[in-house]
This record gives C-alpha cells, sequence and structure tokens, in this order.
C-alpha cells in the first residue's frame, strides 16, 4: 500500500523508494512507491504533475491501495528524489478548495452536493434538491463565500474509521482524498460562472482570479 503523505502535508519535494516498475500497455512504466507526494486524478480533481528524480511524471492513477506514477521510461528499485509542480498544485488546492465553500454555499439555500469537478477552467458543482430549497443567484453564493474566505478559517484535516475527513474552521467537513489550501485567503478571488437547472439539479459553474 502506498502511504499518501500529501494527505497530511503539503510539501511538494520529498524522497521515497521504488518498489516496483512494470510496463503497461501502452509502452509507458507504471511505478510504484512506497510512499507518495503526488495526488492521483480523482475526486474530481485532476493528477498532480512533476518529477521522480529526473522522469517526467505524465499520470498518476490509484488503483485499489497503490498510487501508479507513470513513466516513459523504466526506473530501477531503491530510494528517488520526488518533485511535484508547486504551481500546478496550488491551482489544484485552491480549486478544490473554492468548490468545497460553493458545496457548502448551496446547503444554505436547502441544496445537497453530489458530484464535484475542480478542473481549470472547467469548475462545476452539481446540487440535488432539498426540502424547502431555494435557486439562488451567484451574488447570493458569492456572499456566503466571501464571508468565510474573510474570516480566513483554517483547514482542518482529520481521520475517522478510516475516512479523512476535510473542513475550514468551524464549517462543516467533507469526505475528501484531495488536497487542499492551508487558509482561505490563498483561494483567491471566485468567480460564479453561472448557476442553472437541468433535471431537477442545480449545477453551479465557477472559476478563480488570478
Amino acid at each position: 500500500m502506498t502511504e499518501r503523505l500529501y494527505y497530511t502535508c503539503d510539501d511538494a519535494e520529498g524522497r521515497a523508494n521504488v518498489l516496483s516498475c512494470t510496463p503497461e500497455p501502452d509502452g509507458r512504466y507504471a511505478v510504484v512507491l512506497d510512499s507518495t507526494l503526488f495526488h492521483p486524478q480523482g475526486g474530481g480533481q485532476p493528477a498532480d504533475v512533476g518529477w521522480i528524480d529526473n522522469e517526467p511524471v505524465e499520470a498518476v492513477i490509484a488503483r485499489g491501495d497503490e498510487v501508479l506514477h507513470i513513466v516513459a521510461k523504466p526506473l530501477s528499485p531503491g530510494g528517488v528524489d520526488l518533485r511535484v509542480d508547486a504551481a500546478q498544485r496550488k491551482l489544484h488546492a485552491r480549486l478544490h478548495s473554492a468548490g468545497h465553500l460553493i458545496g457548502l454555499a448551496g446547503t444554505e439555500f436547502g441544496w445537497h452536493p453530489v458530484k464535484a469537478h475542480h478542473w481549470p477552467h472547467e469548475g462545476r458543482i452539481t446540487f440535488a434538491t432539498g426540502e424547502n430549497a431555494t435557486l439562488p443567484d451567484a451574488p447570493s453564493l458569492l456572499t456566503k463565500i466571501s464571508a468565510w474566505q474573510a474570516e480566513n478559517l483554517a483547514r482542518q484535516v482529520t481521520f475517522a474509521d478510516g475516512l479523512r475527513q476535510v473542513g475550514f474552521g468551524h464549517l462543516p467537513a467533507y469526505p475528501c482524498g484531495g488536497t487542499h489550501v492551508a487558509q482561505l485567503s490563498e483561494i483567491g478571488p471566485v468567480t460564479i460562472v453561472q448557476v442553472k437547472m437541468k433535471k431537477g439539479q442545480m449545477i453551479v459553474n465557477y472559476t478563480l482570479g488570478s
């Protein structure tokens, strides 16, 4: 089982050991490490990019309890240096954290988040209707989000019954395996691009300012 270091730390550089390196059907190689700083694609978030030693990591995939690092050339067993693209990681963390806030803001109007997509230029949260739900407009959602950002609430990570829970300050936490900012002020400007209804669900599209 790969230890997922990004669950508890924000480091972009570190060391690990190559446990195995096996060919993939497409001619590339899947590297399994004893521990990793790389977030695999999943949970609505893109994979991290970066390098193992000087070899570019082209994809990161979770398979069972292991995290596979896809590279073009085989790597030998033993110690290696890990380096995650810090700028890309920061963007993903900001997007994912903003998505959490949009989900929480939607619950204030009686909606329940059921699906999330935290990709650059494609941010989207899908909500199912709850009892007495009302359709908010973008300014109403942003008012709540901006108030939480102004409090600059700190990230809280806990583990219970094998599940990782991520929240900010006094706000409710979500079960989540993704990366997040340490404090809400790091998200920066949030733009609600669209709030629409589709097949009885509310869909909120969002993006971030620089």
